[in-house]
């Protein structure tokens, strides 16, 4: 999914880690399907990669429109398996960030009274 300019707002860097070819595309790639998946409007992400001993640690930041900053981290000996776990890390807050949202709006008592009469259950008092 490509979000409107969003792909200049993505940074990829790493600290004396070479990254390749392939680690970067792949990065922004999961970055804007996540962006997407959720709310479709990112204003800046970055992936932040070292090494922690033998292991390889990412730190992922989004700012998703105008909602707080979610961050996270994670520690592999893979660095795309730190990256993926990361990043399933941020989606999680994503996804509970959406459904706080969603469930904040107003319960609508028309539309349950015309559920509860189609599926033939008592009114709720």
């Amino acid at each position: 999914m490509k979000l409107n300019g969003s792909d200049n707002n993505i940074t990829i860097q790493g600290a004396n880690v070479h990254l390749g070819d392939g680690l970067p595309v792949y990065a922004r790639a999961s970055i804007l399907r996540i962006a997407g998946k959720y709310f479709g409007c990112l204003n800046t992400a970055s992936a932040h990669f070292s090494r922690d001993g033998a292991a390889y640690r990412c730190s992922i930041t989004m700012r998703m429109g105008g909602l707080p900053v979610k961050s996270a981290e994670s520690r592999d000996r893979d660095i795309y398996t730190a990256f993926d776990t990361a990043l399933i890390k941020v989606a999680k807050q994503l996804r509970r960030m959406k459904r706080e949202l969603r469930e904040d709006q107003p319960l609508r008592a028309d539309r349950d009274m015309a559920l509860r009469d189609g599926l033939g259950l008592p009114p709720v008092l």
